[in-house]
C-alpha cells in the first residue's frame, strides 16, 4: 500500500468505507475514545472539520478501547455521543486495534509512516496523523497536541 487512499476501513455500521473516496483530501486521521481526558478534543475535531470541510479537509475518526476500557460502547453508541456532545459532521468508523497482533492494517501503515518518538506503537488515545492530498502521512502529533495546533499545518496543506 502506497497512500491512505489504498486502505479500506469498515464504516460505523461495518459497511466497507474504501478510503479513496476522500482521495484528493487533506486528512487528520485520529483514534478516539468516548471516556477519555483528552475526549474534549472531539469538539477541536469538530472545529477543525467545520473550518476546513468546504477546502477539500476531513476529520477521520476511529474509536479504540485498546487504552483504559476508554471506548466500550457499540459504535452506534460511540456516534451517538459524538453527535449528541460535540455535534460533530466528520466520519466515526468502527472500532479498530492500533497496537498489537490485531492492528489494523491502515493503522500498521500509519505507525510504518511516521513513528513516535519512542517507537512506532501508539501511547494512547486521539494519536492524530495528517496525510496531504497525494495521500501521503506528514505529520504525527502526540494525544497531548489540541487540534486548534494545527491549523497552520493543515492550511499549509490545502
Amino acid at each position: 500500500m502506497d497512500t491512505v487512499y489504498d486502505f479500506t476501513a469498515r464504516a460505523a455500521d461495518g459497511a466497507p468505507a474504501p478510503l479513496g473516496a476522500w482521495r484528493g483530501k487533506v486528512l487528520l486521521i485520529v483514534n478516539v475514545a468516548s471516556q477519555c481526558g483528552f475526549t474534549p478534543q472531539y469538539a477541536g475535531l469538530q472545529q477543525l472539520q467545520a473550518a476546513y470541510a468546504g477546502r477539500g479537509f476531513s476529520v477521520l475518526a476511529f474509536p479504540c478501547n485498546q487504552f483504559g476500557a476508554q471506548e466500550p460502547g457499540t459504535e452506534a453508541e460511540i456516534c451517538d455521543f459524538a453527535a449528541r456532545t460535540f455535534a460533530t459532521t466528520f466520519p466515526i468508523f468502527s472500532k479498530v486495534e492500533v497496537n498489537g497482533p490485531g492492528a489494523d492494517p491502515l493503522w500498521a501503515y500509519l505507525k510504518a509512516q511516521k513513528p513516535g518518538l519512542f517507537g512506532a506503537s501508539i501511547k494512547w488515545n486521539f494519536t492524530k496523523f495528517l496525510a496531504d492530498r497525494t495521500g501521503r502521512v506528514v505529520a504525527r502529533y502526540a494525544p497531548s497536541r489540541k487540534p486548534q495546533a494545527l491549523t497552520g499545518a493543515i492550511e499549509k496543506l490545502l
